[in-house]
């Protein structure tokens, strides 16, 4: 079975669907690895690094030309993709919901579309799951690029000309990036906070020494769908968490957003009048905003200014740690590969009735077979 590992088209994008280290393990399997030249660059991995683990390092064509699977990070253009071979798989992070028409194209090709970010929670695939492992660099740089925005320091500071008081710092979604980035501010030495709708959460919060801020005592408040991912709340839920996060938000120095709704807009956390009430000089992270954004204000790709508030929108934040975000994804991928190498056949065969494959599959047999994709 031939892999091709391809380079990242996407702007901004810096990460790489294989290492040196996964090429090896894909070998061992019985699988060929041809890796396209200068897909590891911006990743700090070197063509040469590749050979050394045994792969081939070829120009794009010769790559795709007989490939049986290609892994990527984010969904490569179908038109780049002929000479693979029929119902080939592309396994990377598709965005099915606002990719669709890249969608139908893997299948109008004949290739097999895996949806890296489909892949069900449960405990069997947690080692597969790349919302996770790259979710948790994201908090994690989050909080850093808070720190380099912030004119003052995070930690409390006595000094012989006076005492420097700790930065607060608010944390809004407490899924794996929210965690991160609670854990990563109190390693800085600032007083955290936290809030999210899942009612779960409030012990997660605790135990990394934060303070839990929620609303009590309205239906609704346990916000847990499907496995594990926040739901949309009612709206009296909304008015009440709006109504105390104005009175708390007012008091931060920094706010980090974390909020995502699998296949829908990013919920809004934090109006403009919200922004106004800070003081000025503070900073707000929007994790979200490729999905629309969390904060009104928040522009994609830049950190904007509002009533002397900071607004930091960078684009995909786990690129932007891209040596460590490539290692774990591409372990992901090797996790989910080799959990179904079959080596009789030496390959990779995906049982039609497995959860995790019926989590991922988009497409098959030239038609697209995702339930979620159907609705």
């Amino acid at each position: 079975m031939k892999l091709a590992v391809l380079k990242e088209q996407a702007d901004g994008e810096r990460r790489v669907a294989a290492t040196p280290e996964t090429v090896k393990k894909y070998i061992a399997l019985g699988a060929s690895v041809a890796v396209e030249a200068g897909a590891g660059l911006s990743a700090s991995i070197a063509d040469a690094d590749y050979e050394a683990a045994g792969a081939t390092v070829a120009p794009r064509e010769a790559v795709v030309q007989g490939a049986d699977a290609l892994l990527c990070v984010q969904g490569p253009e179908p038109a780049g993709l002929g000479g693979a071979n029929g119902g080939a798989l592309v396994v990377a992070a598709l965005d099915p919901f606002r990719q669709r028409a890249r969608v139908d194209a893997y299948a109008a090709a004949g290739l097999e579309a895996l949806a890296m970010e489909f892949m069900p929670r449960i405990t069997r695939a947690q080692s597969m799951d790349i919302l996770s492992s790259q979710s948790n660099l994201s908090g994690y740089k989050a909080v850093l690029d808070a720190a380099a925005e912030y004119g003052r320091a995070f930690p409390m500071m006595m000094t012989a000309a006076g005492t420097i008081a700790a930065a607060r710092v608010f944390v809004m979604g407490v899924g794996v990036a929210g965690l991160q980035a609670i854990a990563t501010a109190r390693r800085l030495g600032a007083i955290v906070s936290a809030t999210d709708v899942r009612a779960a959460t409030r012990e997660q919060i605790e135990s990394l020494g934060a303070k839990a801020i929620f609303v009590e005592n309205v239906a609704g408040i346990e916000g847990e769908g499907a496995g594990g991912y926040a739901t949309e709340m009612s709206d009296e839920y909304k008015a009440a968490q709006a109504e105390l996060v104005s009175a708390h938000i007012a008091k931060q120095d920094i706010v980090i957003t974390t909020a995502l709704i699998p296949g829908r807009p990013a919920p809004r956390l934090i109006s403009d009048a919200q922004v106004a009430s800070m003081r000025s000089g503070s900073v707000i992270v929007d994790l979200a905003v490729e999905q629309g954004g969390n904060v009104e204000g928040a522009v994609l790709g830049e950190v904007a200014l509002r009533h002397g508030v900071k607004i930091v929108g960078h684009r995909n934040v786990p690129s932007r740690l891209a040596a460590d975000a490539s290692a774990l994804y591409a372990r992901n991928l090797y996790n989910f590969l080799s959990a179904f190498w079959d080596k009789e056949a030496g390959r990779v065969v995906l049982p039609d009735e497995d959860e995790i494959v019926k989590g991922v599959r988009l497409t098959r047999g030239g038609a697209v077979v995702s339930e979620r994709l159907k609705g």
